[in-house]
């Protein structure tokens, strides 16, 4: 059903703002009218489409991860106090405040109402809603236990935004520092070196070595600017079009995954996203071998993802997990020791969640342990550089001075 955006005067005067369902323009308005609303100007919102989910073109329309973990939570709320399923989603769709995901819960609610599954009706839209969402709510629905899926899908959905915010912000700080250091220095050399140039010039003397490198630098950055904007431009993109190949896809994750520092975190994220995910799909009823396929679409590694893809050819040959998970040697031995405690107990969802719990808290402190090394380092490395600026500008103007003298 379409939504409309409304501006509408109120009895007492007062002009308000909203959004309105109806099945067209008219409806919507009779609908304002019944409220006592006097309708001054009313459009369709057009923030969706019908059968890819989301077409997202502002940021002020954008579904994010915490606004389906909250509108998760809350049907969850809603079911678990034995409201039917159409109800839970009518209220949720007029509390709702983002414009994209009122819509796309609008449209899931006439076809729950149709006679659809919730399961299906969310599959409808796959920008939104991920194979994990649907296949947990499918096992919620099948095992009678919606509300408790719910639960843990909100659940998971907030580890995830949490995991998230902690790498972004732990590099955002380091990244800024560098793009400024970046910028600083690309002034120096375009605007400011070029006018100490021709002092240099006048002297009529030979330059220290450490000024000959400033000036040609600064003579390269001047008439070469933009080959240098174009050429840092067509490398990324010939990266880009490097590692969507499968070799070189292939590579670059082997290197993500042995690159000092880094390699270790993106390690743990993996690991962490795998154990998170399986932990939650067994959990709520997920059959074992569709969890790992899931699962192998989340690790974003395709060395992570072929040990886990040979686990899961491995079950279907009635053997355990955790062997080739150890022969692939993508794995920290801890992580196999608890999978195959699991297997062994019939309690691996409940060691995987140990598993995600502890590298969520490990990949936070590498995280801070990562920014507290950067950010001397991007000192060291402003340091050093405006030190060989100031010594390379320095030494000529002293050597003027004692001239003058």
């Amino acid at each position: 059903m379409p939504l409309y955006e409304y501006k509408a005067l109120g009895t007492d005067g007062k002009i308000s703002k909203g959004l309105v369902e109806a099945d067209s323009q008219k409806n919507a308005r009779l609908k304002m009218k019944k409220q006592g609303l006097m309708v001054t100007e009313i459009v369709e919102k057009n923030t969706m489409k019908k059968s890819g989910g989301a077409s997202l073109p502002f940021f002020g329309n954008r579904v994010s991860q915490e606004d389906i973990a909250n509108m998760t939570r809350q049907l969850a709320s809603l079911v678990k106090a034995n409201i039917p399923l159409v109800d839970a989603l009518n209220a949720l769709v007029e509390q709702l405040e983002t414009v994209g995901l009122k819509s796309v819960l609008a449209q899931v609610r006439e076809s729950v109402n149709e006679g659809s599954s919730l399961a299906k009706a969310l599959a409808n839209h796959p920008k939104v809603f991920d194979n994990i969402f649907i296949n947990m709510i499918e096992a919620g629905e099948s095992s009678g236990t919606l509300g408790l899926v719910l639960l843990r899908l909100a659940d998971l959905k907030e580890a995830q935004a949490r995991l998230k915010r902690k790498i972004v912000g732990g590099m955002t700080y380091p990244a800024v520092m560098f793009i400024v250091a970046v910028g600083v220095l690309i002034g120096i050399f375009t605007f400011v070196i070029p006018k100490l140039q021709q002092i240099f010039v006048s002297m009529n003397k030979a330059l220290p070595l450490t000024t000959e490198i400033l000036i040609s630098i600064s003579a390269f950055t001047v008439d070469w600017w933009p080959a240098i904007i174009l050429g840092g431009i067509g490398a990324f993109l010939l990266f880009l079009r490097y590692i969507n190949t499968k070799g070189g896809r292939e590579k670059w994750d082997r290197f993500k995954l042995s690159a000092p520092v880094f390699g270790k975190i993106t390690r743990m994220i993996g690991v962490n996203r795998f154990a998170s995910t399986m932990s939650t799909l067994l959990g709520s009823g997920v059959p074992i071998l569709t969890a790992m396929n899931i699962a192998k679409n989340l690790v974003e590694n395709v060395h992570l993802a072929r040990a886990i893809e040979t686990a899961r050819s491995n079950i279907t040959e009635g053997q355990s997990i955790a062997e080739p998970l150890k022969r692939s040697g993508e794995f920290p031995p801890l992580v196999i020791h608890m999978i195959s405690i699991g297997e062994k107990t019939g309690e691996l969802p409940a060691m995987l969640k140990n598993v995600s719990d502890s590298y969520e808290e490990q990949v936070t402190t590498a995280i801070d342990s990562m920014t507290a090394l950067l950010e001397p380092a991007m000192i060291v490395f402003m340091g050093g550089t405006v030190g060989f600026i100031v010594v390379s500008v320095i030494m000529p103007l002293m050597e003027m001075s004692n001239l003058s003298r």
